[in-house]
């Protein structure tokens, strides 16, 4: 496939991106989904002297959804498959690196934003980045960052399939001030010339508030060539920065769809399909209070020809000619309109209820009863959030796809970086020409290291050789785990040393040094059994010996 570089012809992919966008109605769902998350439900409506009463389930039912697909903290192992010192370091090495990332960059509440965003409108996107002037406060200088790109900003160069790195292009679009694009066009070299060609123009579907006529839409365009991905960055006219290769295997955009389309790299939201229920209760609410507000009080009827001056205020008097004529009660009178009908009220609720139970937040769920039988509440709120399941599980495979572009970014960019592993790596010494160094006796000298300079350019094949999983923090507890192996050690089912080998560093100070010594008592034992195997005792010797101490006893 021939991939456009030039900027007309990346921004009339740009377009072909929107019409699909628009022909499934993207845009439109968007700006539906937000406005009634947020409250703004009667957006459009022209009835100024109507009540505009809003009773937002949906958000209450869409939050408790991204709670319960967040709520526990994630964590993650990445454990080379093949067990060598070589591997052993680059696994501790990376997943050093990626603990930190995921703090610097406040990755979880980035994470947190991403499942909203897929709840809401539809996809999750998260793109990855190396920023070079990061301070690190080493002699290096450099780290990743991780933004959050809005859904509809996304155009993948095959819109019918849904997996990112599988996509022969993928343009994101940005919005920036005119002036911030010509100041990253003049650094990356772009004439004088050209830096004047870029224009602010308009979207009418970013939503935008306020002053838009001073920014414009900046393209960066992604794409697989020879093995390793590309980019450049272009206006609707002006390159900003030239096509280069990162040098990336994987494309660095983490992609979920909240739930899958067929044909679709979009995916379908929750609150999508479910805003005429919520249109629904509003209206049946308005009415019904525009009947509470008409018919509620009463309607004073009074003969103007005998009092002039009516007033409602109370203790005021009321002035009245001709009392005597008739009885002042006939020249007054009230009346009252009809009760409204209590099915109104039954209605609502039974639309409320009914839509949060289809979506899998009952009552027992939101905690809407009283705590009288705890067990089988619990039982009901754990089975109301087996269908959260699947997106949970799209959310740590999100993550999972986040580390290992990590990882892909770290062998290109990182270079040489001192790092102080969590673990005591034992590794063999080696000679000048290579081969493992030995003791007096034979034996290989071994060393241990807790810090070490790590060359990541060298992790080539790190994708392929680290396995990583990702899932809740309690998971990969190591309390859990500790608590585990003490019940293994006590059936006896584990020695004492694959014991210490598996537990935390942090729980037994100078646990190399103690594996060490079990292994040593266990191979001085080991050696006597052998001998006594090889040399077995004299009892001839021992029976007369025995038969002397008695004799003289």
């Amino acid at each position: 496939m021939k991939i456009a570089k030039d900027p007309r012809k990346i921004w009339e992919e740009y377009e072909r991106g929107r019409e699909y966008n628009t022909h499934i109605e993207l845009y439109k769902n968007v700006e539906d989904n937000e406005d009634f998350f947020t409250g703004n439900q009667w957006k459009g409506c022209n009835a100024p002297d109507m009540p505009k009463p809003v009773l937002n389930f949906l958000k209450r039912v869409v939050t408790y959804i991204i709670s319960v697909i967040v709520s526990d903290d994630i964590s993650f192992v990445a454990e080379a498959h093949e067990d060598t010192p070589e591997n052993k370091v680059m696994s501790l090495a990376v997943a050093k690196q990626i603990h930190k990332i995921i703090e610097r960059t406040k990755f979880k509440k980035k994470l947190r934003s991403a499942i909203r965003n897929a709840a809401v409108d539809g996809d999750a996107c998260l793109f990855v980045r190396f920023d070079p002037n990061i301070d690190t406060g080493k002699t290096y200088s450099g780290d990743i960052v991780c933004d959050l790109v809005e859904n509809m900003n996304v155009m993948f160069g095959n819109p019918y399939n849904p997996e990112a790195q599988e996509q022969p292009y993928i343009i994101i679009a940005q919005r920036k001030p005119v002036s911030e694009l010509r100041d990253e066009a003049r650094e990356h070299g772009v004439s004088e010339s050209e830096v004047m060609a870029i224009v602010s123009d308009s979207d009418a579907h970013q939503m935008e508030k306020g002053e838009s006529d001073t920014l414009a839409t900046k393209l960066t365009k992604l794409w697989r060539e020879n093995g390793t991905i590309w980019v450049t960055e272009t206006t609707q006219t002006v390159t900003i920065r030239k096509p280069f290769d990162t040098k990336y295997k994987l494309y660095p955009l983490c992609w979920m769809p909240y739930e899958e389309t067929k044909s679709s790299y979009h995916g379908r939201a929750v609150i999508t399909g479910l805003i005429p229920n919520q249109i629904e209760v509003n209206r049946l609410m308005a009415a019904y209070m525009v009947s509470v507000q008409t018919n509620a009080f009463p309607k004073i009827i009074y003969d103007s020809e005998k009092i002039k001056n009516w007033t409602s205020k109370p203790g005021v008097a009321v002035a009245a000619k001709n009392l005597g004529v008739s009885r002042v009660t006939d020249w007054i009178t009230s009346i009252r309109g009809g009760d409204v009908s209590y099915q109104v009220m039954d209605v609502v609720d039974n639309l409320v209820s009914m839509t949060r139970d289809f979506m899998g937040a009952n009552d027992a769920a939101l905690g809407n009863v009283k705590p009288d039988n705890t067990s089988a509440i619990i039982a009901v709120q754990q089975g109301a959030t087996m269908p959260l399941q699947i997106q949970r599980m799209n959310m740590y495979q999100l993550v999972e796809d986040f580390i290992r572009i990590c990882l892909d970014i770290m062998r290109v960019d990182y270079g040489e970086r001192e790092v102080i592993l969590d673990e005591a790596v034992t590794r063999p010494v080696l000679t000048v020409d290579g081969r493992p160094a030995v003791d007096e006796t034979g034996n290989p000298i071994v060393e241990e290291i807790t810090r070490t300079v790590v060359d990541y350019s060298g992790f080539n094949d790190v994708n392929y050789s680290l396995n990583v999983d990702v899932g809740a923090s309690s998971y990969f507890s190591e309390l859990i785990q500790m608590q585990t192996m003490d019940n293994l050690l006590q059936l006896g089912l584990v020695d004492e040393i694959i014991y210490l080998e598996n537990a935390p560093n942090k729980y037994i100070p100078n646990k190399a040094k103690i594996v060490q010594a079990a292994k040593d008592r266990k191979e001085q034992m080991l050696q006597m059994a052998q001998q006594q195997i090889i040399q077995p005792p004299d009892l001839e010797s021992q029976v007369a010996a025995a038969r002397a101490q008695i004799i003289g006893g």
